[in-house]
């Protein structure tokens, strides 16, 4: 939140608006504090204190409300499906009813074994001086439809497949049907190709940007961005990889949202991925964005770079992967090329950004990695100056008099009001994903939650107030959840996710502890990892589930499969309780749900914002951190299918386990810390965990 400025207007004591427009002006954070206390503000219980807005009034995902220049305006940032609500239009006049909008769709994994890198989802934006703007987009009362697209996964060394496609980000009025100028619809990043013979292996594929190809003796030719094909471009092609011969065997880069990706240059190396663009839609242009990733130059608020090529090895010395998002990167999201023979895996692309995920390297470390998720932000002017925050950083919202800095990704809370600050927070961890394993995958374990606020968790971990010297601002990172698993030929055992912490020089040292991956297949890796919460066991025969962190989160759930049977994996433990131990006895095939999350506290619940996601009782929203559902057999009635977060879910934002052999798990929702669900097929991918979030919330 930048300063607004200073108008001076009456005195404090007859500081009202009034019909002539000489009362209350902007304020700065002194005046402000002083209308509060002689209790002249109007509408004091309100974050404006100005009147009601004269903006459109709408409802769905995190709120960022923020000045540029003389303008306020709010963004509504989406990084997991739901629903953006319009309730009503706006009332002040020269205010319009239009929106600017950002869709990003998921990234394209990267190829295996000197793989090409992933392409970039779609980005699609009509934010006004934009290069790549398309028109204006009026808005009427109603509901809209936004779709998050999930990052594929990487390809596994030899699965003989591709990187996986990302999937589709949408935003249109609903009902309406695609094509429709009012149906904005950015599809996801094409796979990067991978070695195998004969072609289309080794190709990348098409998509919102297209794949790398990889190291190949036949077509290497990386796939067709823009496709299908949208104006203004959303994207670009990718490169090419080398041609089998001599040692210059790297992958191509991925495409970008801004380039193409670049070509194999030779010596082994891998191309660079293309490069992304920058969007200011979701904070003040000159302040540190809270969405994207960082880009060239150091700036933020980038998004769709693609991911870089794989290296190979030569004599004497080592392939390197292409840099992630362009040259001197990983940028805007992307993943870099994993490099040979230094052993560097393939970097996976940063969610809620459509970047592209690195192809895998040649010799060692040759699987591919997972895209990026992707991200919707809805933009609009709300015509009434928002009171200064007393603190920057994160997505700033107003609600019952406390203003909240939500951050969904990684990013610095900076206290700036001049004095001591006492804050309240709450930081969840990435949750693991699901393991794969035949039948019977475990449910990842959700992120530990970790808080100062009595009554959410066991364990309460005090911040001292934040200072106005060192330390005034702290360092939050937020964890990604884990990527989702294949089981064949590889270890079926599901990824843990990333830890969250909160840090500051002296005495601010705060760390939510990633969810545990969800046991898996073959023998040896069927136990749940540990983590803030511990993921399920995987069934083949009776395997524990991971440990969770006391204080943070549960155990897992223990699978159930005596002498080989295949009865059901373990769900993955939640921050609220254990993971269902799959089955119960010889023939039982019991299905396993995810432990139950929490609710967030009511100083989260805002109405107009949707920070969590659905949970068990009334009001059912808000909730956080809920484990990932084992898988049981499916040949067995009523075992196939787990539930993320308990019984009658997915809730909390964990994943269910796949319902049939022919789907793999299905991933938790980001920025909820939920597990991923299990996969009952080894062959099929399991759910991703869910990203992980921190709130901090303070008196207005």
């Amino acid at each position: 939140m930048g300063y607004l400025g200073r108008r001076i207007g009456k005195s404090q004591d007859t500081g009202a608006p009034t019909a002539d427009g000489t009362g209350a002006g902007i304020l700065d954070l002194f005046t402000n504090g002083y209308f509060q206390r002689q209790g002249n503000m109007p509408n004091a219980t309100t974050p404006t204190g100005f009147g009601p807005p004269q903006g459109l009034t709408a409802t769905g995902g995190v709120i960022s409300d923020y000045a540029d220049g003389p303008t306020v305006y709010r963004a509504h940032i989406f990084t997991s499906t739901g629903p953006f609500n319009v309730s009503a239009l706006a009332t002040g006049a020269g205010i319009p009813n239009n929106v600017d909008y950002l869709v990003v769709a998921g990234g394209g994994g990267g190829g295996y074994y000197d793989g090409g890198g992933g392409g970039a989802g779609g980005l699609r934006t009509n934010l006004s001086g934009h290069p790549l703007a398309g028109g204006s987009y009026p808005v009427s009362a109603g509901p809209y439809t936004v779709t998050i697209g999930s990052g594929g996964a990487g390809a596994i060394d030899g699965s003989n497949s591709t990187g996986q496609p990302g999937s589709v980000s949408n935003f249109f009025p609903t009902p309406v049907s695609y094509p429709s100028p009012t149906y904005i619809r950015s599809d996801g990043g094409g796979g990067g190709g991978s070695f195998a013979s004969p072609a289309p292996l080794s190709q990348g594929a098409a998509g919102g940007s297209g794949g790398g190809g990889s190291r190949g003796s036949g077509s290497t030719s990386g796939g067709a961005g823009n496709s299908p094909a949208v104006s203004p471009s959303q994207g670009s092609n990718g490169g090419s990889g080398h041609t089998n011969l001599g040692s210059n065997y790297g992958g191509g880069g991925g495409g970008g949202a801004g380039g193409i990706g670049a070509n194999s240059p030779g010596g082994a190396a891998g191309g660079a991925g293309g490069i992304g663009v920058q969007v200011l839609i979701a904070g003040p242009p000159a302040s540190p964005q809270p969405v994207g990733a960082p880009g060239p130059g150091g700036g933020t608020g980038w998004f769709a770079g693609g991911g870089g090529g794989g290296g190979e090895s030569q004599p004497g010395t080592g392939g390197t992967g292409g840099s992630g998002g362009g040259p001197g990167g990983p940028y805007a999201g992307a993943g870099k090329g994993g490099d040979q023979p230094q052993g560097t895996v393939a970097g996976s692309g940063t969610y809620a950004t459509g970047g592209g995920g690195g192809g895998g390297a040649g010799g060692s470390n040759t699987n591919g990695a997972a895209g990026g998720s992707g991200i919707v932000v809805v933009r609009y002017q709300i015509g009434q100056l928002t009171a200064a925050a007393k603190a920057t950083g994160g997505a700033i919202s107003y609600y019952n008099n406390k203003t909240i800095h939500t951050f969904t990704s990684t990013g610095t809370f900076t206290n700036t009001s001049g004095s001591s600050l006492s804050i309240d927070y709450i930081a969840i961890a990435g949750g693991g994903s699901g393991g794969t394993a035949n039948d019977c995958g475990g449910g990842g374990g959700a992120g530990g939650v970790v808080t100062n606020i009595p009554g959410l968790m066991p364990a309460v971990s005090p911040i001292p107030s934040v200072g106005t010297g060192a330390p005034n601002a702290i360092t939050i990172t937020v964890g990604a959840g884990g990527a989702g698993v294949i089981g064949s030929p590889a270890s079926g055992l599901g990824n843990d996710g990333t830890n969250t912490t909160l840090s500051a020089p002296g005495p601010i040292s705060v760390t939510a502890i990633k969810g545990g991956g969800g046991g898996g297949h073959p023998t040896g890796t069927m136990a749940g990892n540990p983590g803030g919460s511990g993921g399920g066991g995987g069934s083949r025969s009776f395997s524990s589930g991971g440990t969770g962190t006391s204080g943070q989160g549960n155990n897992g759930g223990n699978a159930w499969g005596p002498g080989g049977l295949e009865e059901g994996g373990g769900g993955g433990g939640g921050a609220g309780g254990a993971g269902t131990p799959g089955g119960s006895g010889v023939g039982s095939h019991q299905a396993a749900h995810g432990g139950v999350g929490v609710q967030l506290p009511s100083t989260f619940q805002d109405p107009t914002s949707r920070v969590g996601a659905p949970g068990p009782g009334s009001p059912g929203l808000y909730w956080v951190a809920g484990g990932g559902g084992g898988a049981g057999n499916p040949g067995y009635t009523g075992a196939a299918q787990g539930l993320g977060g308990g019984p009658g879910g997915p809730y909390a934002g964990g994943g269910n386990a796949a319902p049939s052999v022919s789907t793999g798990g299905n991933p938790a929702i980001e920025n909820t810390g939920g597990g991923g669900g299990g996969s009952n097929e080894h062959s099929l991918f399991s759910g991703f965990g869910g990203s992980g979030i921190v709130l901090i919330a303070y008196p207005s």
